[in-house]
């Protein structure tokens, strides 16, 4: 079990309840679409240095970086919080608070996660705590969708044979990620030389060409190793109804939380498109997002790292939460043998959509799990 969270971090989180949520509701209003999150990261720099945060930097892929107690080429622990949004908006966005509750696209994943590490490393900076390696608070870029992990990927080689342990805060407290499920996303189009409906009936047509195609992709069985599915998400093509289409288009996906059965939807995909092009018809195949499954993470470093979160959750709720694999931050260093997890700091309900919420009271609760944990790696 985990120690007694010290008096002085419970008087901290009660006297930021209001500091918290205003800074949730500032991040809120910064956009921060997969690739655009400069504005975000500028504010979060600002914000640690402001707080007596020293080495604060920006990285290539706009991670947010506040190496703390770290050596040149020593181990580190990460805490990690992304920046982006699944909205693609430009414009500020205005989040309300009503009944108990704030509402903003974005506001629980990932803002009001990344607001809590911030508090969390303000205070280990104001109390001078000291860890048995290196911290990295870091407030990361490109979790979300087509962001394929950009802000992970870097840390991960920035740090590489460096990192003991990884924690992403992200979703809700109501259950513990604890392995990673990968994913190949891919942009399929088809070229015929199409022509008139009329006058050239007969030519090929890059719609039906298509159709054939993912009636083809949908004749597959899932193998059963571990959860396995896959989806065609959107199609397009044509010019008009007088024309027989000379291209057209998909988005295709397939996941896995098993490695073994990634592959073998990668071979049934590659020898798909083979086939069609054995048949004379022009494919084009784009990779837009490809996501890693757990690799061999050493399973007594894993388990000693998902028990310190899930006491860190029961000591504040009450309940020992389940566990599940998902897809998150945490792919890329599990999928390099790095013990990860990944939980939340809130509840709330909406993601992904633009009637997000966050439940304001479920904060506190939500900073002294994480609190619990991260202090846990420290002492004074």
């Amino acid at each position: 079990m985990l120690e007694k969270l010290p008096q002085t971090f419970i008087d901290y989180v009660e006297e930021n309840r209001q500091v918290l949520i205003d800074l949730i509701a500032d991040l809120c209003a910064i956009p921060a679409p997969s690739h655009n999150e400069g504005a975000r990261a500028d504010f979060c720099k600002r914000w640690f240095e402001a707080r007596g945060a020293r080495g604060v930097y920006i990285d290539e892929a706009l991670n947010v970086v506040y190496p703390y107690g770290c050596q040149p080429a020593g181990d580190v622990m990460i805490f990690m919080a992304h920046t982006d949004t699944v909205f693609p908006d430009l414009e500020p966005f205005a989040p309300r608070c009503e009944d108990g509750k704030m509402y903003c696209p974005g506001v629980g994943d990932d803002t009001a996660n990344l607001a809590v590490l911030m508090l969390l490393a303000a205070y280990v900076t104001r109390q001078g705590l000291q860890a048995g390696c290196g911290v990295l608070f870091v407030a990361n870029s490109c979790e979300e969708g087509l962001g394929n992990l950009k802000g992970s990927r870097q840390l991960a080689k920035d740090y590489a044979g460096r990192i003991r342990q990884v924690v992403s805060f992200d979703g809700y407290y109501l259950m513990l990620c604890n392995g990673a499920v990968g994913s190949q996303r891919y942009r399929v189009e088809i070229k015929t030389e199409g022509g008139h409906s009329y006058g050239n009936f007969g030519n090929r047509n890059a719609i039906a060409c298509l159709a054939s195609m993912i009636d083809t992709l949908y004749t597959v069985k899932a193998p059963t190793g571990g959860r396995t599915t896959y989806n065609v998400g959107t199609i397009s093509g044509g010019t008009s109804v007088n024309t027989i289409a000379q291209n057209a288009e998909m988005l295709y996906e397939f996941r896995s939380d098993c490695r073994e059965d990634l592959a073998f939807m990668q071979n049934f995909f590659e020898k798909t498109v083979e086939c069609y092009r054995a048949m004379g018809i022009e494919v084009e195949v784009e990779l837009l997002g490809e996501r890693p499954c757990t690799g061999d993470v050493d399973p007594a470093a894993q388990r000693e790292l998902e028990n310190r979160c899930l006491d860190a959750i029961e000591q504040f709720t009450g309940k020992r939460v389940g566990m599940l694999a998902s897809s998150t931050d945490c792919n890329i260093p599990l999928s390099q043998g790095i013990p990860a997890a990944c939980f939340g700091v809130c509840t709330g309900g909406g993601a992904h959509t633009r009637g997000e919420w966050i439940d304001l009271e479920s904060l506190p609760t939500g900073m002294k799990i994480a609190g619990s944990l991260v202090l846990s790696y420290f002492h004074s």
